[in-house]
């Protein structure tokens, strides 16, 4: 009876006054024991009401019922189908919303309501993938600051294919917890061209310098992303098998790896473009110069005329130790050192045609390694300075001392040219 006079009120009341209503009557619907009869009249008038001419009633209908497993289920779908200032209070927390009703509501909503629903708690896998394919850059956004998003490898790499160049989803996706080593790789490519598209527009270098660069950069991520795989693992396979699929598995970076004694990541790419398994790639590796080895590395499609320093490389990285103070995934200098001695070698014996190309790109690998190196121990020493910082020791017998209080006018240590090398003679 009193459903009955509500909807009869109703017809005459005006907008505001049929929101305060509908929210009135949603709440006894929710909390208060209402008789079948009331139950079915009060559902007739939501079903009214979804009508309404002005928004406001279905606004206050979303807002009784957003959080509600009780409220009707036929009204919340059509909520759930409104303009985005009411779907989206029902799209942010409805429990009543299956997957299926999320992925529909996502592909016909706008970026709000698509918004709404990526960052919803617990989001599953399928609406997540959804999303990732057909949702705008707010919601790709709104999905990678959402920790609580199963959001499954694919859909990772997928943002990041679609929104790449937009820094903005860049920076909330390398924010989340944790990312596979696929998706940080996609995203660093992502970065690189970003980076090599701004230089050039800016005309700061050329094209194929930029291209360089962003080659050079992109290679050095990707090492740090596989030493953080921690040796061979089905991580480390998918990065190989992403990085396959990128077109960015070339002997090159292969050796690069070597060469930052990333071996795990060696043993993927070889499993990967071999086709066999793991542990039989891995006991060929530890015999880089069978006949064996050799078959498997000529069957992955490598330059036979390589052969020869992706043994060595194995070979010295199995015997040389990292640096205590080497950071993860940087290249190794020892270890390059070797394989371009050992390549010297084989060009001097005429056993390896073919190796100038390989050659120098090791020399820019030792050139890269010794810039590390040498910012390394600057930052040890500048860490560490001596107790006497006026005494320059030049590693000779003698040390040359310069006074503090010979200064010139500008308060710079006056260096006497000719005293200095009387007694860098002497020692």
């Amino acid at each position: 009876m009193i459903v009955r006079k509500f909807i009869q009120w109703s017809l005459g009341a005006s907008a505001a006054a049929r929101a305060d209503g509908a929210a009135a009557l949603a709440r006894a619907y929710l909390y208060s024991e209402m008789t079948p009869t009331d139950r079915r009249e009060a559902e007739s008038a939501f079903y009214a009401l979804l009508d309404d001419a002005s928004p406001l009633p279905r606004r206050a209908l979303a807002e009784a019922f957003a959080g509600s497993p009780d409220a009707p289920a036929a009204v919340i779908q059509g909520l759930a189908r409104d303009n985005s200032d009411i779907s989206t209070r029902v799209l942010a927390r409805s429990p009543l919303l299956s997957d299926a009703d999320l992925i529909d509501c996502a592909a016909v909503g706008d970026s709000a309501a698509q918004a709404a629903i990526a960052l919803r708690p617990e989001l599953a896998p399928a609406v997540c993938g959804s999303l990732a394919e057909i949702a705008g850059r707010e919601a790709a956004i709104a999905l990678a600051v959402n920790e609580t998003a199963h959001v499954p490898d694919f859909a990772l790499r997928r943002m990041v294919e679609r929104f790449g160049d937009d820094g903005e989803v860049r920076e909330a996706l390398i924010g989340r917890a944790w990312l596979p080593a696929a998706a940080r790789a996609a995203l660093a490519d992502a970065a690189a061209r970003a980076l090599t598209a701004f230089v050039v527009s800016r005309q700061w270098g050329s094209s194929a310098r930029g291209e360089r660069m962003a080659q050079e950069g992109r290679d050095r991520a990707t090492m740090i992303i596989a030493a953080g795989c921690a040796g061979y693992s089905e991580e480390t396979a998918a990065l190989a098998a992403y990085l396959r699929a990128a077109g960015q598995l070339t002997p090159a970076v292969t050796l690069r790896g070597l060469m930052c004694g990333q071996s795990g990541l060696f043993e993927a790419t070889l499993a990967e473009l071999s086709g066999l398994s793991a542990r039989r790639v891995a006991g060929l590796a530890r015999e880089p110069w069978s006949d064996a080895f050799a078959a498997v590395y000529l069957k992955a499609g490598f330059p036979a005329g390589l052969l020869v320093a992706f043994r060595s490389a194995l070979a010295a990285g199995a015997r040389i130790r990292a640096d205590d103070d080497a950071e993860e995934g940087a290249l190794r200098l020892p270890l390059i050192q070797a394989v371009l001695a050992d390549c010297a070698k084989a060009m001097a014996r005429g056993e390896a045609a073919g190796l100038n190309n390989v050659i120098s790109l090791l020399r820019r690998f030792e050139l890269d390694a010794a810039r590390d190196k040498g910012r390394r121990d600057v930052a040890r020493i500048q860490a560490k300075p001596e107790a006497d910082s006026s005494t320059v020791t030049f590693g000779l017998p003698a040390t040359l001392t310069l006074r503090p209080d010979s200064q010139d006018d500008e308060g710079g240590v006056m260096v006497d040219l000719e005293a200095l090398e009387r007694e860098l003679i002497a020692a």
